[in-house]
């Protein structure tokens, strides 16, 4: 299983969808949603933090970087 984890919650990240810790059988499937989710945060939320996408093993994390405040 992958899985993707947020690290920081955000009140945006909140009150959206997304959930996290969520696994997925595939690879390919974690990935691509991970970057959606990515893409997602960066242009639709409230643009005071830039989201990124780490790989490490079997988990894919989206670091919240806090120096755009």
């Amino acid at each position: 299983m992958f899985t993707i984890n947020v690290e920081k919650e955000c009140g945006c990240f909140k009150k959206s969808p997304f959930e996290n810790n969520k696994s997925h059988a595939s690879k390919d499937e974690a990935l691509l949603q991970a970057q959606l989710m990515v893409n997602h945060m960066n242009t639709k939320f409230c643009q005071k933090h830039e989201f990124t996408l780490r790989e490490n093993g079997e988990s894919f994390n989206i670091a919240m970087d806090m120096s755009c405040l």
